[in-house]
């Protein structure tokens, strides 16, 4: 039966060589497939050479004319093929397959290729069995195996059965196990099969002595300390993997491999495993200079000076200054616009000393990191602090680790009187003055991470789980109180050779405690820790931070003086009992809305990735997102749709991205802000009457340090319809997610 297959095949085949051995080259216009039933055209085009015209990026297909990578027909290959397909159907199973082509010209130098295949019966696994020596009381080495009864005679899901079984039994003590397999097909029965695995148990083992080499700088006994074994105790080949991943966590190895050591003599009984730990140091100090450019952050540089083995036990000590925002304000008109302006565009610092303990005890280790920095949020905050974070971190399971953390810092805010007034409804000048001095932020969390990726810059495979909680109140030494709970999942498929799809969703609640005011108790969030969302990392077809509740800022002589030929929008009595209407002054009066944030999170993105080549990668996205304010609190929230596309330049720094976002937020109605006012009293100072910005007659009324929520909203926001103003681009480092 096979023989006749193959034969049929092989005349098949000669045929079609002769035939096309004398065609000119032509591109392939298609490649599809007939008859297939069991395994999807995208699987059997990967098996085979001959490859159909297509676009160079998934989603352009009308440009297609010009940006088509073309295909020609390989009529040597095209022979081939047809057996890569017959033996891609032999090895799942399918040994009745016959495959023929059928080739269409539509022009002289254009082709269009179909393969015609009959899959036929496939073969089945009409019995299993797996014979070893019973060393095993409680677990069952037989149990859960890739191939199972009534499944496919499949050479691959063979391989991989034998794979587990000798894992299982190396696993569990028994270094030295082999397994033999064997199938027959039933005689009578062609499409049935007995499938026999025979386990050769070998000794029952255990570690023996441990040597190391390679080692200069670091001890042995340190090294030791990260084996999560000991000799004596039962061989277990996942724990000498294990073993590697402790020792690559210490950034003073290098390299390393855990392999049986040399027994010349013979002298070492089969029971036992001696081992040899050999690695390859770094050197104990390294300085590292570097900088690089972002849409958030215009220039930055960063100096670090590393210790790996900062007085011996693989201890480090590392010494980081890094300077952002250096560009902002020179090119605050152009292409730095989202890093802030004024007081939001100045440069910030961090200065820290980060020291690692990595050897508490096995898979734990210690952190602490002092700080000193200055970070703006544009258009909500300012912030400076001091502080010291402290972290312990466990690896639990080989894929899952446990951090717990304590970061009290004495904080101070800038430029937040906007934001309290607005998002909490703090607008006494006293009540703003209070939360912006230095107080202590002081919370603990815990955060668990769970995940296994291909690769850890540019991942085509795997996923990731992450949920963190975090604490702060009086307790915990911290002025600010609240709880916070944050969680992120990630998932990476590759579909096809150099096309990965990747899916993100994250979501999260912060629910606020009492903060001593002048006026009173009041329930604050600290700004850092509101949640925010829009830009580079997040929903991309908005600004840092724009998407979710905004409100208007507007200088109080724009609403009090005539416009070019428009009138006053305000009089100044209406400012001051805020009914004052700006609904008559143009978007361009305003300035940049800014973010007030919410309490709940919830936004996701699904993204191509299609490889152009070695080092590019094109992209098309659609993110989501949606920021609720607080019930009661008035502010316009709106689930956001975000589409776009996107180029990666895949650096050995990770990848450096460039993204254009759309988004299709029209108008809203947003709350207005400005400065109250009151009349010009007796003993002030004239040069403090408010004067149209430019220059012009003053008006008899001075400016307080009190801010004024105007009452009637403002309808803010382009038209409906498509606008070249509702693309936003983005510049970063690193993938999106």
């Amino acid at each position: 039966m096979r023989i006749s297959s193959t034969l049929t095949c092989f005349i098949l085949l000669v045929a079609h060589a002769s035939l096309l051995a004398q065609a000119p080259a032509v591109q392939v216009r298609s490649i599809d497939f007939v008859g297939n039933e069991a395994f999807p055209p995208d699987s059997l085009e990967r098996a085979i050479v001959n490859r159909e015209t297509r676009c160079r990026a998934f989603g352009f297909g009308e440009f297609c004319p010009f940006g088509a990578l073309r295909e020609d027909l390989n009529e040597r290959e095209l022979s081939r093929d047809m057996l890569r397909l017959t033996n891609f159907y032999n090895i799942r199973g399918y040994r009745e397959v016959r495959i023929d082509t059928l080739i269409t010209r539509p022009s002289e130098d254009v082709v269009e290729l179909s393969f015609q295949i009959d899959e036929g019966s496939p073969v089945r696994i009409a019995n299993l069995t797996v014979e070893w020596a019973d060393v095993f009381e409680e677990f069952d080495p037989a149990a859960d195996l890739p191939v199972q009864v009534d499944g496919l005679l499949n050479a691959i899901d063979l391989a991989a059965t034998r794979d587990t079984l000798i894992q299982r039994f190396r696993n569990r003590g028994y270094p030295r196990a082999d397994v033999s397999r064997s199938w027959n097909v039933r005689v009578g029965s062609p499409f049935q099969a007995d499938v026999t695995f025979e386990v050769e148990v070998g000794p029952h083992s255990f570690f023996g002595p441990i040597t190391f080499s390679g080692n200069e700088q670091l001890s042995d006994d340190v090294i030791r300390q990260l084996l999560p074994f000991e000799e004596g105790q039962e061989y277990s080949e996942v724990r000498t993997l294990e073993a590697q991943r402790n020792l690559f966590s210490i950034e003073m190895i290098q390299r390393v491999s855990i392999v049986e050591a040399v027994d010349p003599a013979g002298i070492v009984p089969d029971t036992v495993v001696p081992l040899q730990v050999q690695i390859t140091e770094a050197e104990v100090h390294s300085v590292q200079l570097g900088g690089g450019w972002s849409t958030l952050e215009c220039g930055n540089v960063e100096g670090r000076w590393t210790s790996r083995n900062f007085y011996g036990g693989a201890r480090q000590l590392q010494l980081r200054g890094r300077l952002s925002n250096l560009a902002a304000d020179p090119l605050k008109e152009s292409i730095c616009r989202q890093a802030g302006i004024n007081q939001f565009g100045g440069l910030n610092w961090l200065l820290s000393a980060e020291f690692a303990q990595p050897l508490i005890r096995r898979s734990v280790s210690f952190g602490v990191n002092l700080f000193w920095e200055r970070q703006s949020v544009q258009d909500v905050f300012v912030r400076e602090a001091v502080g010291v974070d402290l972290s312990l971190f466990q690896r639990v399971a080989a894929n899952t680790s446990i951090t717990f953390a304590y970061r009290p810092e004495l904080t101070k805010l800038e430029a937040a009187a906007v934001f309290f007034c607005t998002s909490i409804q703090v607008c006494i000048p006293e009540d703003i003055a209070a939360l912006q001095e230095p107080a202590w932020l002081a919370p603990v969390s815990v955060n668990l991470v769970q995940g296994r990726t291909d690769n850890l810059l540019n991942p085509t495979r795997g996923y990731q789980l992450v949920a963190s909680f975090e604490h702060a109140s009086s307790l915990t030494g911290s002025e600010f109180q609240y709880n916070r709970v944050l969680g992120e999942a990630t998932a990476y498929i590759s579909t096809r050779p150099g096309h990965v799809l990747a899916a993100r969703v994250r979501s999260g609640w912060i629910g606020a405690g009492a903060f001593s005011l002048p006026a009173g108790d009041a329930a604050v969030v600290h700004p850092q820790k509101r949640f925010f969302s829009g830009g580079a990392n997040s929903v991309r077809g908005f600004a840092q931070n724009q998407l979710g509740p905004r409100v208007l800022t507007v200088d109080p002589s724009s609403l009090l003086f005539p416009i070019g030929t428009k009138p006053a929008a305000c009089t100044p009595d209406e400012v001051i009992d805020l009914t004052c209407n700006a609904n008559a002054l143009d978007d361009g009066a305003f300035a940049t809305p800014r973010p007030t944030g919410g309490g709940v999170l919830l936004e996701g993105s699904l993204e191509y990735r299609i490889a152009l080549g070695r080092n590019l990668e094109s992209a098309i996205f659609v993110d989501f997102g949606r920021i609720f304010p607080e019930t009661g609190s008035g502010k316009v929230s709106q689930f956001e749709i975000s589409p776009g596309v996107g180029m990666r330049y895949l650096s050995p720094v990770g990848p450096i991205r460039v993204d254009l976002g759309y988004r299709f937020r029209g108008i809203e109605p947003l709350q207005v802000v400005t400065t109250q006012i009151r009349p010009f009293e007796p003993g002030d100072d004239p040069a403090d009457k408010i004067r149209l910005i430019g220059g012009g007659e003053p008006i008899d009324y001075v400016i307080t340090e009190d801010l004024a929520v105007l009452d009637p909203r403002v309808v803010y926001g382009p038209q409906s319809g498509f606008s070249i103003n509702r693309f936003q681009i983005h510049l970063s480092i690193g993938q999106a997610f």
